[in-house]
């Protein structure tokens, strides 16, 4: 079963991913890294260095964030099926992060 996150890790994921696509890249922690990307959408990076070498702006990280968003609502899950609650927070979390950078 996939490890859910506490609300203050989730807390931590959004804010680094808001601050990398609003003001400053490299505000993006390595937990933020690995929780987007290993969201559906982007690309394999070597590492969190080579992920803000290919978005390069805060602008362009968000377009591709919000461009994304369709594809992760993780919706072919079912309550009761196993890892249902962990694709349900990414899913929460992803959706947060989108709502406050539109």
């Amino acid at each position: 079963m996939l490890e859910l996150k506490s609300e203050k890790e989730a807390e931590l994921i959004i804010n680094s991913v808001v601050k990398a696509c609003t003001t400053d890249i490299n505000a993006l922690t390595k937990s933020a890294y690995d929780f987007i990307m290993l969201a559906s959408g982007f690309i394999a990076h070597y590492n969190r260095e080579g992920f803000i070498q290919h978005y390069e702006t805060p602008e362009e990280l968000k377009h591709a964030i919000l461009n994304f968003r369709m594809w992760n609502q993780w919706d072919n899950f079912r309550k009761g099926e196993t890892d249902y609650e962990y694709y349900m927070q990414k899913k929460d979390i992803y959706n947060k992060i989108c709502n406050r950078i539109i």
